[in-house]
């Protein structure tokens, strides 16, 4: 199992791409789709009309607005090439409602010429082929349902965060975890509110023992900070500072390409 990050940034950050993940097992899955990873998604070269499935950890802008200009191209490239696979779309409750409203509203998504399925899940495991996915509602909004996942592969373990505060649920979300990238949105000099900070973000992996800590989805205080030092007050292990396009193999040391 390899992820790649397409993103791990915040809506506009000025260097970085806000939220989205590529993970490569059997198959490859999208988990996130915020503006500008579709642009680093072409970059990595594979082949977009490729991709089947894609997991939504909830639907702030910064986590979904690709998905639109993603979702056109689809049938653009289905109507005048050839048309693509079919489409799962896995999401937090909500997920079906807001989809279909959207499918009615944009011009032509409603005929899109390939099927498109809408799952929602919140805590109960899944698999996609071999892989085993894992969601939990994390503590991020009052609004809507927020989920991590975390995805197992071939005796290989990956955790994501998406936005989340320090809890139980995201301790136990990565327990022991090969690779675990976390929401690091703020310096432990300048915290806000509904992320974490980069010593919160050592705090969880040391309770969890993530074999490796990778911090993301920065915002552009986070990037003026040494977060990988404050993380390391509570954490020993190995942490990496994400950036875009940084690829990570996941389990042997979770080697970094």
């Amino acid at each position: 199992m390899q992820v790649t990050i397409l993103g791990s940034g915040t809506n506009l950050h000025p260097t970085r791409a806000a939220a989205g993940y590529l993970i490569q097992t059997h198959r490859p899955i999208l988990l996130d789709f915020g503006p500008r990873t579709l642009s680093n998604l072409l970059k990595t070269g594979l082949d977009r009309h490729t991709i089947q499935y894609l997991l939504f950890t909830h639907y702030h802008a910064d986590h979904f607005s690709d998905f639109l200009t993603f979702f056109f191209d689809a049938i653009c490239h289905s109507m005048f090439s050839e048309v693509r696979p079919d489409l799962h779309i896995y999401g937090p409750p909500g997920t079906k409602r807001l989809f279909r409203t959207m499918f009615r509203t944009f011009p032509n998504f409603k005929d899109a010429p390939f099927r498109v399925t809408l799952k929602e899940v919140h805590d109960q495991p899944f698999a996609i082929g071999q892989t085993q996915i894992t969601p939990l509602p994390m503590t991020h909004s009052d609004q809507q349902i927020c989920l991590g996942y975390r995805v197992d592969y071939q005796g290989r373990s990956a955790a994501f965060s998406g936005d989340a505060m320090a809890s139980p649920n995201l301790v136990s979300l990565c327990q022991d975890v090969d690779l675990a990238i976390l929401d690091c949105s703020f310096s432990s000099y300048k915290p806000g509110g509904s992320h974490m900070h980069a010593e919160e973000c050592g705090k969880v992996a040391k309770k969890a023992k993530i074999k490796k800590l990778v911090l993301s989805h920065f915002y552009e205080t986070a990037d003026r900070s040494n977060v990988v030092a404050q993380a390391r007050r509570f954490f020993s292990g190995p942490i990496v500072k994400g950036k875009d396009l940084l690829t990570l193999k996941v389990g042997r040391a979770s080697q970094v390409d």
